[in-house]
């Protein structure tokens, strides 16, 4: 998976295309991801015990990576990502418009 938690991302896909937003989960068996902001979701609760109200959960949930595209920090521009290895066989990810490294 190329996407890493603490990435900003561009949605370019579904309901919420063209927000951002900061990657606050990452799933990589399932391939998706979880957006700070982005597919809002409620859960409604029952009471437990009698007199106790019933509970609205807000929460983020999963989001394809497939309709995602990271931003560069460099360019400031949505882009596809690569990797490439260092002198000292390090692997790390680059930008495929401006060349630069992500990490």
């Amino acid at each position: 998976m190329k996407i890493k938690k603490n990435d900003t991302v561009k949605i370019i896909k579904g309901k919420d295309k063209g927000k951002t937003g900061k990657v606050t989960q990452v799933f990589p068996n399932l391939g998706k991801i979880v957006i700070d902001g982005i597919n809002k979701k409620f859960k409604n609760l029952k009471p437990r015990k009698q007199g106790e109200k019933g509970q609205r959960i807000e929460f983020f949930a999963p989001v394809p990576e497939s309709n995602v595209q990271m931003i560069c920090k460099r360019c400031g521009r949505t882009a596809r990502i690569g990797y490439k290895f260092s002198e000292n066989k390090e692997k790390y990810r680059i930008c495929k418009k401006c060349n630069e490294s992500i990490d």
